[in-house]
This record gives structure tokens, C-alpha cells and sequence, in this order.
């Protein structure tokens, strides 16, 4: 793989432990800023609210700009709306910045994407989308502990520091590894937005990001809450909840590794032996969460399959897509993050009912019954191939 891409995947790092991180620091912001926790809750949502609608939106006003220039741009701006909140003694401040730093964030995932499917061969997209996505799963590794850390022994701003320092060797990495200009991203003989955005109207490209924000719902449905799976129901100690992220993240990190070798050629493999795998390991997760060593183990394998699944799903998408080349990219983040603000909501809805706490994981076992489901009259798409089905 080319090296432009692990300098891009540096930056996704840095984004993505933003993305992660405040779910450690919630408590800390609103008593720093005088609001309720709930209160301070609503900057994650934000944050989604923002890389869902930021994705196409930023993407469409980006598509003439030079992909070098635009990607060098979305960092800056996302440091300096971490600097901003850092300095901020205002929620609502910190609040706009959140979603000035989503807007960035959706931003240069999307080009990234795009660039990153014009760094290489047209059948190897999926290995490249794996190198990107590396960058995520690392944060949730490595990110968001340190950034955990970090704002226990210093306090919540300093974590905003932090973040915002690590987009300086991001943004050295993107001038000096990218081209001046990418030959599968040249602008000249594209389609016009219009044409681009009738994509979305194809029902297998429409389809295919249903599957995606799917699995991504079901993965964060129960990464948001495993919290209290492991201190309330395993009876673990809240140092082991960090450690219970790390294998989340180290699963994620193999699942999306392995998935990148299979999911242009063989696909329809990784959705026919993950699928049905995620289908029975969160329903056992619920039923053995009560025993550390099975929940340790299967929060990794878990973490192994829905970045296996996802990863995969968000590599369909960029094929669907191929004919909207400067959109394509932004479609997958949409999926991705649809997903991610969906799952939590519906996973939130269920701990108050007779499932407790373990409620998360039984919605994470019913949305990949439904991905699975709808995944089915779509196998077609999902073999590599071109094949032209009632779906196309």
C-alpha cells in the first residue's frame, strides 16, 4: 500500500479519538461549564449529527477544490475547533465547536476516501479503506484510553490539547506524502454534481448503505454502553472498562486488517461467515456477561467481526459508487455514522426495560438480524462481481 495512506490514517487517529473520547469526559465538562451531564451528553450527538450531514454537504462544496489543499484544510480547521473548546469557558461555544470539528471531520473523510481509492489498482479499494479505517480502530486501542487518562490526571481541556497537537504531524504527513495531484481523482471528464448525486436513486448503492449503517448501528449500540456491562453485571472494577475498550479495539484493528485482504475479491465470504457470527456472539455476550473471562473474550471477538462486516459494507459502497467519483467517499461516511448515532439511541431506549443494562447488547443482536435479513435478496451485489440483478 502506498505511504500517502498510512499518513492519511494518522489523521483518521486523530479524528477518531476526538470522536471517541468524550464519552470519558462528559462528567468533567459539565461541571467545569455548570450543566447537567445530560446536558454535556448532547456534544456527542452533535458531533454526529454533524459528520452525517457535514459528509455530503462539505464533500459537494469541496469536489473543486485540490484534494491535497481541501484534505490540509479539514485538518486545520478541525485543530483549530479543538483549540477553540480547550480555551471555551462557554457550552455553547464548546458546543459550536463540536460541530465545526464533525463538519471538518466528515470532510476529510470523505476525500480521504476518495483519494484513497485513487491511490490504488481499481480491484484493491477494499485494502486501501483497511488502512484508512486502521487509524479508527487504533484509536479506540491506544486514542482514547491515553485520552481517558489524560483528562483524569489534567482535566477535560487538556485532552482538547492534545487532540488539536496530534493534527500537526497529520498535517505534515498530508503535504508532504500526498501528490499535488492524484491521477484517479482528476476532475477533468467527471460527472456533474447532479449526475453524481442521482446515484443515490440506484437501489443496490441505496441498499448497500442501509447494510453499512446497520452494522455500525449494532456495533455502537453496545460499545457506547459496555461501561456498565463490565462493572455492573461481570462485577469488574472500573479500571477493567478501559481494558475492555483496548479489546474492543484490538478486535476491531484484526477484524478490519483481515476483512481489507477479502472484501474485493470475496465479500459475500466475509457478510456469509460474519453475519451470522455477530448474529450469535452479542445474544451470547448477553447470557454470559455475568463471567469475565467470556465477556472479555467475546468483546474481542466482536469487535473483530462488526469491523469486519462494516469495513467490508463501506467498501461495497465505494464500487456502488463508482459513478459518482468525488461523492463516493462521502456516501460511506453518511452509512458510517448514521449508523453510529442511530444504534446508540435505539440501544439507550432499551435500559430502562426488563433487560437492564445487558439491553444494548440484545439491540446489537437484533440490528445484525436485520442487516442479515436485508442482506439477502442483495447477495448479488455482495459477490465482487458486476452482476446486473433486479437490485442493479
Amino acid at each position: 500500500m502506498p505511504l500517502p495512506l498510512y499518513l492519511l490514517a494518522v489523521a483518521v487517529f486523530a479524528m477518531g479519538t476526538s470522536e471517541f473520547m468524550l464519552a470519558g469526559l462528559v462528567p468533567d465538562i459539565a461541571s467545569d461549564l455548570d450543566v447537567s451531564v445530560g446536558t454535556a451528553g448532547t456534544l456527542t450527538s452533535a458531533f454526529a449529527a454533524g459528520m452525517i450531514v457535514g459528509a455530503p454537504l462539505v464533500a459537494a462544496l469541496a469536489r473543486d477544490w485540490p484534494v491535497r489543499g481541501s484534505l490540509l484544510a479539514f485538518v486545520a480547521t478541525f485543530a483549530a475547533a479543538h483549540a477553540v473548546g480547550a480555551v471555551t469557558t462557554s457550552f455553547p461555544v464548546l458546543f459550536a465547536s463540536r460541530v465545526v470539528a464533525a463538519l471538518a471531520n466528515a470532510g476529510f473523510l470523505a476525500v480521504a476516501l476518495t483519494a484513497a481509492a485513487a491511490l490504488v489498482p481499481p480491484d484493491r479499494k477494499g485494502r486501501a479503506l483497511a488502512v484508512l479505517l486502521s487509524g479508527t480502530t487504533v484509536a479506540t486501542v491506544a486514542g482514547v484510553p491515553a485520552g481517558a487518562a489524560l483528562g483524569a490526571l489534567s482535566g477535560w481541556r487538556a485532552t482538547f490539547w492534545a487532540v488539536a497537537v496530534l493534527c500537526l504531524p497529520a498535517a505534515l504527513g498530508v503535504v508532504r506524502g500526498l501528490p499535488a495531484r492524484l491521477a484517479g481523482a482528476d476532475t477533468a471528464g467527471r460527472p456533474a454534481l447532479r449526475a453524481e448525486l442521482a446515484q443515490l436513486k440506484r437501489p443496490r448503492l441505496a441498499l448497500v448503505m442501509l447494510l453499512g449503517a446497520l452494522v455500525n448501528a449494532a456495533t455502537f449500540a453496545s460499545f457506547t454502553f459496555l461501561a456498565p456491562v463490565v462493572t455492573d453485571t461481570a462485577g469488574l472494577g472500573d479500571l477493567w472498562i478501559p481494558a475492555a475498550l483496548v479489546l474492543f479495539g484490538a478486535g476491531s484493528f484484526l477484524g478490519v486488517t483481515l476483512a481489507g485482504r477479502l472484501s474485493d475479491r470475496r465479500p459475500h465470504l466475509v457478510v456469509a461467515v460474519g453475519g451470522p457470527s455477530a448474529l450469535i456472539g452479542w445474544p451470547a455476550l448477553a447470557l454470559l456477561a455475568d463471567r469475565p473471562p467470556a465477556l472479555l473474550a467475546l468483546v474481542f471477538v466482536l469487535g473483530a467481526l462488526s469491523f469486519a462486516l462494516g469495513g467490508t459494507l463501506i467498501t461495497r459502497v465505494l464500487y456502488e459508487a463508482a459513478g459518482a467519483p468525488t461523492m463516493a467517499g462521502s456516501y460511506a461516511t453518511a452509512a458510517l455514522n448514521a449508523g453510529a448515532a442511530v444504534g446508540p439511541l435505539a440501544a439507550g431506549a432499551t435500559l430502562g426495560g426488563p433487560a437492564g443494562e445487558l439491553g444494548p447488547l440484545w439491540t446489537s443482536g437484533f440490528l445484525v438480524l436485520v442487516t442479515l435479513l436485508v442482506a439477502y435478496p442483495l447477495r448479488a451485489a455482495l459477490t465482487g462481481g458486476r452482476a446486473d440483478e433486479a437490485l442493479r
